[in-house]
Protein backbone atom coordinates (compact mmCIF):
# COMPACT_ATOMS: atom_id res chain seq x y z
CA UNK A 1 0.00 0.00 0.00
CA UNK A 2 2.68 2.95 0.00
CA UNK A 3 4.26 4.74 -2.02
CA UNK A 4 7.91 5.35 -0.73
CA UNK A 5 8.61 9.16 -1.32
CA UNK A 6 11.84 10.69 -0.33
CA UNK A 7 11.05 13.91 1.90
CA UNK A 8 12.82 15.73 -0.51
CA UNK A 9 10.24 15.41 -3.04
CA UNK A 10 7.27 15.53 -0.65
CA UNK A 11 5.11 18.72 -0.63
CA UNK A 12 3.87 18.32 2.56
CA UNK A 13 7.24 17.52 4.45
CA UNK A 14 8.17 20.88 2.43
CA UNK A 15 5.27 22.55 4.25
CA UNK A 16 5.29 21.09 7.40
CA UNK A 17 9.33 22.17 7.60
CA UNK A 18 8.51 26.24 5.98
CA UNK A 19 10.26 25.37 2.70
CA UNK A 20 6.79 25.35 0.92
CA UNK A 21 4.17 28.20 0.91
CA UNK A 22 1.18 27.28 2.49
CA UNK A 23 -1.48 28.68 4.55
CA UNK A 24 -0.86 27.41 7.70
CA UNK A 25 -3.60 27.82 10.52
CA UNK A 26 -2.01 25.80 12.94
CA UNK A 27 1.53 24.22 14.15
CA UNK A 28 2.69 22.16 16.57
CA UNK A 29 5.75 19.79 17.32
CA UNK A 30 3.57 16.71 15.89
CA UNK A 31 1.46 18.40 13.11
CA UNK A 32 0.88 21.07 10.66
CA UNK A 33 -2.72 21.87 9.71
CA UNK A 34 -2.96 24.65 6.80
CA UNK A 35 -5.54 24.91 4.10
CA UNK A 36 -6.07 22.88 1.16
CA UNK A 37 -4.48 24.73 -2.12
CA UNK A 38 -7.53 23.66 -4.31
CA UNK A 39 -10.20 23.02 -1.53
CA UNK A 40 -13.50 21.17 -1.90
CA UNK A 41 -15.07 24.21 0.57
CA UNK A 42 -14.08 27.41 2.03
CA UNK A 43 -12.53 26.67 5.10
CA UNK A 44 -11.25 23.24 3.79
CA UNK A 45 -8.10 22.34 6.12
CA UNK A 46 -5.52 19.52 5.46
CA UNK A 47 -3.84 17.97 8.85
CA UNK A 48 -0.54 16.55 8.76
CA UNK A 49 2.20 14.76 10.93
CA UNK A 50 5.06 16.61 10.74
CA UNK A 51 7.54 13.90 10.51
CA UNK A 52 6.46 11.82 7.18
CA UNK A 53 5.19 8.72 7.36
CA UNK A 54 3.20 7.44 4.04
CA UNK A 55 -0.47 6.06 5.38
CA UNK A 56 -2.09 6.16 8.91
CA UNK A 57 -1.26 1.86 9.18
CA UNK A 58 2.46 2.82 9.06
CA UNK A 59 2.00 5.42 12.00
CA UNK A 60 3.12 5.00 15.73
CA UNK A 61 -0.32 4.87 17.78
CA UNK A 62 0.88 8.00 19.99
CA UNK A 63 1.33 10.10 16.58
CA UNK A 64 -1.93 9.00 15.54
CA UNK A 65 -3.44 10.10 18.41
CA UNK A 66 -1.70 13.57 18.19
CA UNK A 67 -2.47 13.77 14.70
CA UNK A 68 -6.31 13.23 15.85
CA UNK A 69 -6.22 15.88 18.41
CA UNK A 70 -5.35 18.01 16.23
CA UNK A 71 -7.91 17.14 13.61
CA UNK A 72 -10.23 17.63 16.61
CA UNK A 73 -8.88 21.11 17.55
CA UNK A 74 -8.98 22.11 14.26
CA UNK A 75 -12.64 20.85 13.63
CA UNK A 76 -13.84 22.75 16.64
CA UNK A 77 -12.24 26.45 15.14
CA UNK A 78 -13.64 25.13 11.72
CA UNK A 79 -16.90 25.07 13.70
CA UNK A 80 -17.03 28.62 15.14
CA UNK A 81 -15.15 30.31 12.14
CA UNK A 82 -17.57 28.88 9.14
CA UNK A 83 -20.71 27.88 10.89
CA UNK A 84 -21.01 25.03 8.50
CA UNK A 85 -24.07 22.58 8.61
CA UNK A 86 -22.02 19.33 9.31
CA UNK A 87 -18.10 18.97 9.06
CA UNK A 88 -16.61 15.91 7.22
CA UNK A 89 -13.44 14.05 8.54
CA UNK A 90 -11.61 12.24 5.45
CA UNK A 91 -8.61 10.38 6.31
CA UNK A 92 -7.49 7.88 2.77
CA UNK A 93 -4.79 5.10 2.49
CA UNK A 94 -3.94 3.83 -0.91
CA UNK A 95 -3.70 5.14 -4.55
CA UNK A 96 -6.98 2.58 -4.98
CA UNK A 97 -8.56 4.95 -1.90
CA UNK A 98 -7.45 8.40 -3.65
CA UNK A 99 -4.44 9.04 -1.57
CA UNK A 100 -2.23 11.27 -4.08
CA UNK A 101 -0.13 12.95 -1.91
CA UNK A 102 1.96 9.94 -0.03
CA UNK A 103 2.63 11.62 3.33
CA UNK A 104 -0.38 10.81 5.79
CA UNK A 105 -2.93 13.53 5.88
CA UNK A 106 -6.71 14.01 7.22
CA UNK A 107 -8.72 16.47 5.26
CA UNK A 108 -11.61 18.53 7.88
CA UNK A 109 -14.05 19.78 5.17
CA UNK A 110 -16.87 22.33 6.30
CA UNK A 111 -20.54 21.24 4.42
CA UNK A 112 -23.58 22.68 3.64
CA UNK A 113 -26.61 21.23 3.13
CA UNK A 114 -27.02 21.64 -0.73
CA UNK A 115 -23.08 21.43 -1.30
CA UNK A 116 -21.54 18.96 -4.25
CA UNK A 117 -19.21 16.81 -2.08
CA UNK A 118 -20.03 13.35 -2.88
CA UNK A 119 -18.72 9.75 -1.18
CA UNK A 120 -20.64 7.41 -2.17
CA UNK A 121 -21.11 3.80 -3.11
CA UNK A 122 -23.39 0.90 -3.83
CA UNK A 123 -24.17 -1.11 -0.68
CA UNK A 124 -22.89 -4.66 -0.82
CA UNK A 125 -23.86 -7.84 1.59
CA UNK A 126 -21.47 -7.01 4.64
CA UNK A 127 -20.38 -10.34 5.37
CA UNK A 128 -22.48 -12.65 5.26
CA UNK A 129 -20.42 -15.64 6.70
CA UNK A 130 -18.75 -13.83 9.56
CA UNK A 131 -15.41 -14.76 8.02
CA UNK A 132 -14.29 -11.14 7.91
CA UNK A 133 -15.26 -9.76 11.50
CA UNK A 134 -13.98 -12.93 12.73
CA UNK A 135 -10.12 -12.24 11.40
CA UNK A 136 -10.91 -8.53 12.45
CA UNK A 137 -11.41 -9.84 15.50
CA UNK A 138 -8.78 -12.10 15.63
CA UNK A 139 -5.89 -9.08 14.26
CA UNK A 140 -7.41 -6.65 16.80
CA UNK A 141 -7.24 -9.29 19.48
Amino acid sequence: MTNTTSTDDCVFCRIATGTERAQIVLRSATSCAFLDHAPAAPGHVLVIPTEHVETLPAMEPERAGALFETVQHVSDAIDRVCSPDGISIIQSNGRAAGQEVFHAHVHVIPRSVDDQITLSWEPTPADPNGAIAEGLERELA
